[in-house]
C-alpha cells in the first residue's frame, strides 16, 4: 500500500483538476504552449508509445522469461509472463473508459477532438517497457547489464513522453497521469512476481512419514 499510495493519490489529484478545469489545467496549457514544436524528431519519439512498437518488445520479454522459467524447472514458470501480459491488457481496459469520462479536448496542434486524458501511448510505453524490464532483470547476472536495462527503459519512456508533448499529441498532464497509472500496474506486477519468487525459493515442506 505504501508503494501504491503516492501514484494513486497523484492520479486522483490530476484527474480531479482535469474534470473540474482547476488551476493545474491553466498551468498545463501554458506549459504545453511553451513546449509544443511539431517536427519529425518529436513524431518519431512519440511513436515509441505505439502499440506496434512497444508491445512486440514486451512480447519478446514475455517469451524469454517463459522459456527461461520453464527451462529452470520452476513450478510457476508461467506466472511472471502471464502477469506481464495481464498488466498490458489492463492498459486499454482502464484508459478507454477514463478517456470517455473525462472527455478532455486535445491541444491546438491536433484536429479538434476529445478523449485525450489520460495518454494511452504513454501508458502503453510505461507498462510495455517497464514490464519487460521487470521480467528480464532477474535473468541478468551482471549489475552493469541490469543498470543498462533500467536506463534503456527510462530512456524509452522519457522519449515517448517528451515526443507526445513536443508534437502536441497530448497535454503534459495527460502524460503525467499515465505515468501514475503505469506505476500502479507495474507495482502490482512487481509485487505478484516477487511473491511468486519467494514462494519458489521457500519450497514446499515435506511431510514426515516416520516417528519423530
Amino acid at each position: 500500500m505504501l508503494l501504491l499510495g503516492p501514484p494513486v493519490l497523484l492520479f486522483a489529484l490530476i484527474t480531479w483538476q482535469v474534470v473540474a478545469d482547476g488551476p493545474l489545467v491553466d498551468l498545463d496549457e501554458r506549459l504545453s504552449r511553451a513546449l509544443v514544436h511539431p517536427d519529425r524528431a518529436s513524431e518519431l519519439l512519440a511513436d515509441l508509445g505505439n502499440v506496434q512498437v512497444a508491445v512486440p518488445v514486451l512480447a519478446l520479454a514475455l517469451a524469454w522469461a517463459a522459456w527461461h522459467g520453464r527451462a529452470a524447472g520452476g513450478d510457476r514458470w508461467w506466472l511472471p509472463p502471464a502477469a506481464g501480459a495481464g498488466a498490458m491488457v489492463l492498459v486499454p481496459a482502464l484508459v478507454a473508459p477514463l478517456k470517455e469520462w473525462t472527455d478532455r479536448p486535445g491541444t491546438p496542434a491536433v484536429p479538434p477532438a476529445v478523449g485525450y486524458y489520460p495518454s494511452g501511448h504513454t501508458a502503453t510505453a510505461v507498462v510495455a517497457y517497464g514490464a519487460a524490464t521487470l521480467l528480464l532483470l532477474p535473468l541478468l547476472r551482471s549489475a552493469a547489464a541490469r543498470r543498462t536495462l533500467v536506463l534503456a527503459c527510462c530512456a524509452l519512456v522519457a522519449g515517448a513522453s517528451f515526443g507526445l508533448v513536443r508534437r502536441g499529441y497530448h497535454w503534459p498532464l495527460d502524460v503525467a497521469a499515465s505515468w501514475c497509472l503505469g506505476a500502479v500496474l507495474l507495482t502490482g506486477l512487481w509485487l505478484l512476481v516477487s511473491r511468486s519468487s519467494r514462494r519458489r525459493s521457500a519450497g514446499t515442506p515435506r511431510l514426515r512419514t516416520g516417528p519423530s
